[in-house]
């Protein structure tokens, strides 16, 4: 139960449940609601995607942000776990270097970010120009 009512409620593994919202306040809401040091990569992944992408839509789904292209959909998303932020990408096999996380579906690959090493951004930054240009996935 959460005892402030201005705070979202934080799901198992942190993750902070956040109704579906279209636009960058939902996600700004989850990110400012990410615990620990997860929200500071949190903002940084917003950071580095709207820079890499300035015509990107947000959206909150499923307690995640998401972000794509209107009418290409949705290219990338992330999710908070208990020691990690998991980065979705909808068609990382297509990325190269492909992230090193597979998944179950087949062109599904993730990149996990912990508290160290965090984050190479350059990496990140390539990535998501990459995966921008890519089909999305309609969700």
């Amino acid at each position: 139960m959460n005892k402030d009512a201005s705070r979202p409620v934080l799901l198992s593994g942190g993750n902070p449940q956040i109704a579906k919202g279209y636009g960058d306040a939902p996600v700004q809401a989850y990110i400012a609601a990410i615990p620990e040091w997860k929200s500071a990569v949190g903002a940084q992944l917003d950071r580095i995607i709207m820079a890499e992408v300035p015509a990107v839509q947000k959206a909150v789904k499923w307690n995640s942000p998401f972000y794509g292209l209107e009418g290409q959909g949705w290219f990338l998303s992330f999710h908070c776990f208990t020691r990690y932020i998991k980065v979705t990408f909808f068609r990382g096999t297509s990325l190269e270097p492909a992230p090193a996380g597979k998944s179950k579906h087949p062109e599904v690959r993730y990149l996990d970010i912990h508290q160290e090493p965090g984050l190479d951004e350059a990496q990140f930054a390539d990535w998501v120009r990459q995966a921008s240009r890519l089909p999305g996935e309609k969700l």
